[in-house]
């Protein structure tokens, strides 16, 4: 007896775990399409992108298309929006779905003007027939057409096929932005609006000892004063008063703190206890044997915690009726968001609603769903009334997740040839996720305050092959010894999560530099090293495509002063290509005055919105790389302010050049975030290049190179 196999098919992108074609589309009487993507516009551009899908597989003008913002009530699960898996992810359940429901509105379309499928044509969601007649698809539209499971037996047009799909569609987020049209979280305006602020503790894990409250409550204009366990928030009619009242409550508490942060130096990680993992390892017994009779180099490279500094403090509005909380949040994943908050706040899933609204991006885990739990504690306070809670630049440097310092040790071997014969990579790292709605435990931030505390979640990395700490650690390049371990130290003393490419960048910028480093040990040029060492055509095309760019010489010097430099990747060996070339010069600090990039996602779905995404990484990369680290003492976070934790500033910004190697008939990968770690290297590079000084410590600070030099 054979029992059939019920397993359904897997079907591409999201669609695999949102089978509904109306899930994700709707094609509507009134001549417009409504498509509803669970990924998030956090300034990436994605949701035009993803129009321009939509547009090329029905055939229909891109202004008919209205694009449904995400929520935990409607729209399709699809996590989080990060990694650069919008395209991949999102973008190929739409490819799929409007191609299939294209086919069935031909179906319909055949059946009504008698005619076979070959004989019809759409242009515009006008379907002409060969023989004469034609008929739209908001004609023959109605609710059931898409009742149904998508089979993905639809095939996709052809990139040969595509009209909208490798252009530039204009923006739909940009308009709003730069003609100041509220459009922001924190722009929310509801009738009877109140505001909440919380006042936390001095330092994390320190405990409440007590609190004046009834001289809070009589203040002008505060309706609600509450205290759970050592949580203490305030709510008021108007958001000054409201500030004022946290003012007040956090000069009346009395604290118990403890000094738990380590020393400021990232090394005070290869003291702590480590899960170890070898993550990639091969061995060739021919030429180990011969490893022993060449050059060995090694070098420890690091980089500080990093803050997501985004530009506007984070925000949330929630309302709580009848023990059902609705909340206006700008998470990247709402659906795990609703997961963790729903039993923290003792309801069941379907009583919390999440909408999403924008906010200033910050590619990260930042403060924005700690913030929406905060909301909705206070909304419980106030039944019926939507309260906005809004946090505070210093609270936002200080209580946000940061991305964990990182350190690596590398070695190498050289054979006779000049080229690597072994190689190993050691990094040691606190973990880079954690986000709500993973594993046990919960992920917010007030929650761990409350009378009742809810347990911390364990802080740890995506799997491999996208990975956390490890991402990218594993070199492209051909090697035939290799040793690649990563070492996870659990439990972080400041709070760890997500930032825009993980542990790439600290990777890239160490696998980079060392290469550099081993490329003037054999006495070859960098890029001609690179090259010795990489068999994938792609990755050879945009090395060798930036140096043309740049008007690469070999063995070229710098003059003491300027210096040129390179660093290549593939984002989590998966994603974009990416290669780039920094110029630097020295002066009172170091200056990034142009970079050359050239850059390969596959197909190019919005070819401007790509390039935007390589520019702006670029540029926040060039900050990470010169400006930017956490500070704290052994209490607490000690930055409260820009003037504390600079960035890029305007007339820093570089020159940048791009170049976009479009491949439209390879399948589209992630953009976002693969710059990180080729700009660190890059820049590093150049230094050396300039001034034969090699920095290995990031940030490139002034104070660090005078000391190199020295």
């Amino acid at each position: 007896m054979t029992t059939a196999n019920t397993t359904p098919r897997k079907l591409p992108g999201s669609l695999q775990t949102n089978r509904s074609l109306a899930t994700w589309l709707s094609i509507n009487r009134d001549g417009t399409v409504d498509m509803r993507p669970g990924k998030i516009e956090i300034g990436q551009g994605i949701l035009s992108a993803l129009t321009q899908i939509v547009a090329e597989e029905l055939d229909v003008n891109l202004e008919r298309i209205r694009v449904v913002t995400a929520d935990t009530a409607h729209s399709p699960n699809e996590g989080t929006t990060s990694g650069s898996r919008s395209i991949e992810e999102s973008g190929m359940a739409f490819r799929y779905a409007a191609a299939e429901a294209r086919e069935l509105l031909l179906a319909r379309a055949g059946v009504k003007l008698g005619v076979s499928l070959e004989q019809l044509s759409v242009s515009d969601g006008t379907i002409t027939s060969r023989g004469g007649g034609s008929v739209t698809y908001w004609d023959i539209t109605d609710a059931s057409l898409l009742q149904r499971e998508a089979t993905a037996e639809t095939a996709p047009k052809s990139h040969t096929q595509h009209k909208i799909v490798g252009g530039s569609a204009p923006r739909a987020d940009i308009p709003r932005k730069v003609s100041g049209v509220p459009s922001y979280v924190q722009d929310m305006e509801m009738p009877g609006l109140l505001h909440g602020r919380v006042s936390r503790p001095p330092s994390p894990g320190a405990q409440l000892v007590s609190v004046e409250l009834d001289e809070v409550r009589a203040m002008p204009g505060v309706v609600a004063v509450l205290r759970d366990g050592s949580y203490l928030g305030v709510v008021a009619e108007r958001e000054e008063q409201a500030i004022r009242a946290q003012r007040r409550l956090a000069r009346s508490a009395k604290w118990r703190e403890v000094a738990k942060l380590p020393e400021f130096d990232p090394r005070f990680l290869l003291k702590l206890p480590a899960k170890t993992e070898v993550i990639s390892e091969k061995n060739d017994a021919k030429v180990a044997a011969i490893v022993t009779k060449g050059a060995t180099l090694e070098a420890e490279y690091s980089r500080h915690f990093l803050a997501h500094a985004a530009l506007a403090p984070s925000c949330a509005v929630a309302i709580c009726n009848a023990g059902k909380y609705t909340v206006w949040s700008h998470s990247q994943g709402i659906y795990l968001l609703r997961d963790e908050m729903a039993p923290a706040l003792g309801v069941a899933l379907e009583d919390v609603v999440i909408h999403h609204m924008e906010s200033a991006g910050c590619y990260g885990h930042n403060g924005a769903d700690d913030v929406a739990f905060d909301a909705a504690l206070l909304a419980r306070a106030v039944p019926g009334r939507p309260v906005r809670v809004q946090w505070m630049r210093d609270e936002e440097f200080m209580w946000e997740p940061v991305s964990s310092a990182m350190v690596v040790k590398t070695g190498a071997t050289l054979g006779k040839d000049g080229n690597i014969a072994s190689w190993h990579f050691d990094v040691w790292s606190h973990g880079h996720t954690s986000r709500p709605g993973r594993g046990t435990g919960s992920n917010l931030l007030s929650s761990w305050y409350l009378e009742k505390p809810l347990q911390r979640a364990p802080t740890g990395n995506p799997p491999m092959p996208g990975g956390g700490s490890h991402r990218n650690a594993i070199p492209l390049y051909e090697f035939p010894n290799q040793c690649v371990t990563n070492h996870l130290i659990p439990d972080p003393p400041i709070r760890t999560s997500s930032l825009r490419g993980l542990g790439s960048q600290t990777n890239v910028f160490a696998i980079e530099s060392f290469m550099d480093e081993l490329a003037l040990a054999a006495n070859i040029d960098p890029i001609e090293f690179r090259l010795r060492h990489l068999k994938d055509a792609r990755a050879r095309a945009v090395i060798e495509k930036v140096a043309a760019m740049a008007g690469w010489k070999a063995n070229q010097k710098g003059d003491g002063v300027r210096g040129r430099g390179i660093g290549f990747a593939r984002y989590k060996n998966a994603a974009a290509y990416v290669a780039i070339i920094a110029e630097v010069e020295l002066a009172e600090d170091v200056r990034v005055p142009k970079l050359w990039c050239a850059f390969d996602v596959g197909q190019a779905i919005h070819t401007d919105g790509v390039i935007n995404q390589m520019e702006g990484g670029i540029i926040q990369a060039v900050s990470f790389t010169l400006k930017e680290a956490v500070k704290y003492d052994r209490e607490r976070i000690t930055q409260q302010s820009w003037d504390d934790y600079p960035i890029l500033s305007f007339t820093e910004v570089p020159e940048v050049e791009v170049a976009l190697i479009n491949r439209p008939e390879l399948p589209p990968v992630g953009a976002g975030e693969g710059t990180q770690g080729p700009v660190s290297a890059a820049i590093g590079n150049a230094l050396f290049n300039a001034a034969n000084v090699r920095l290995r410590d990031l940030p490139f600070t002034r104070d660090r190179l005078i000391a190199a030099m020295a």
